[in-house]
């Protein structure tokens, strides 16, 4: 058959089988079939080399011409059958304005959050100011600024983990803070009175963990320095932190307690109604008193001139006690079944 022939008659048929083709796998299978390595097109093209040298340049030139038109029409059958499965989405995905959008889920704050934005808010309204501080602390800080010198034995209130690390004289003096209290030594170093500030922060204990203990949990500590602040200031203070957060009507107690960096010291209680109970309870929720003389002079205060108060709150105690939560670990299992009620 002449080689005309055989080019006409392969364009015929090629054009055909793609007209019929309706799906990406059947062009791919078309393409393979006339020009792929082992295809019709590559066929003939292998087959210049027996043909006499007129032959082969013109045989050579309608061959690629051939080959060129087809790839054409393949990209055109491509774009064609695109366009086609493009309407079908189109048709069969689209948006109906008139109906109701659907519902998102919405997020909530953790109880920690709320509860440590609500008493932040209660001490921001009376003038204090927030700030942070480290984690990780030095011994200085952490303990001996704060009346509480080596091998003291009030050390042993504090459950300490220490961090692997040692000064030049062989002693390790830098550690997980045990409470935000670190901060009163560093804020008070840093600027001159009046000061009254809160700190809220992570704090860390070596201690077991059950259903009331953790050996992480969060602190806020609180710091008021200036010229003749009283016990009576500490007091007033406290008790509207408690009404602010707890309700108008709540009552709240102060008795003796020991705390190195304070004289006197004292806990704060609050009456409270425990779930199914039916009657009220005194339950502890912050230790504070007035800042240790030895402290301010530590510091660089004249404790003849400045008096302050200072005191520590439990963020998950305070939250157990208002959201009737019974175990600690719940703030930390991170279970949605529990986040989901606040």
């Amino acid at each position: 058959m002449p080689v005309e022939n055989t080019l006409e008659q392969l364009r015929s048929t090629s054009l055909q089988e793609l007209e019929e083709c309706t799906s990406k796998l059947e062009l791919e299978e078309w393409r393979v079939k006339y020009l792929g390595r082992k295809g019709h097109v590559t066929g003939l093209l292998r087959k210049l080399k027996n043909l006499e040298p007129l032959e082969k340049k013109i045989f050579g030139s309608q061959a690629n011409q051939l080959k060129g038109f087809l790839e054409e029409r393949l990209v055109l059958a491509e774009g064609k059958l695109m366009a086609e499965e493009t309407l079908a989405i189109g048709e069969n995905d689209r948006i109906d304005v008139t109906r109701p959008g659907r519902l998102i889920n919405v997020g909530g704050y953790h109880p920690l959050t709320k509860i440590r934005r609500e008493i932040e808010e209660a001490f921001i309204s009376m003038g204090f100011q927030v700030v942070e501080g480290p984690e990780i602390e030095w011994d200085h800080y952490n303990f001996e600024l704060l009346n509480i010198p080596k091998n003291h034995p009030s050390r042993d209130i504090w459950d300490t983990l220490w961090v692997d690390y040692r000064n030049e004289r062989g002693e390790r003096n830098m550690l997980l803070r045990t409470h935000t209290s670190p901060m009163q030594a560093r804020i008070m170093e840093q600027e001159e009175p009046p000061i009254r500030v809160i700190v809220p922060g992570k704090v860390y204990r070596y201690e077991a963990t059950d259903r009331t203990h953790e050996w992480h949990f969060h602190q806020v500590e609180g710091l008021a320095v200036d010229k003749g602040i009283t016990f009576a200031d500490m007091k007033g203070t406290l008790y509207e932190f408690a009404r602010k957060v707890f309700g108008s009507e709540r009552k709240v107690r102060f008795r003796c307690d020991y705390f190195p960096f304070v004289e006197p010291g004292v806990d704060m209680s609050i009456d409270y109604l425990a779930p199914g109970a039916t009657t009220h309870d005194w339950l502890e929720i912050m230790g504070a008193g007035m800042v240790h003389p030895k402290v301010l002079e530590g510091v660089g205060y004249d404790p003849e001139e400045y008096t302050g108060f200072a005191f520590g709150i439990g963020l998950e105690r305070i939250a157990m006690l208002k959201y009737g939560i019974d175990d600690i670990r719940l703030f930390f299992d991170n279970d949605l079944r529990f986040l989901r009620q606040f």
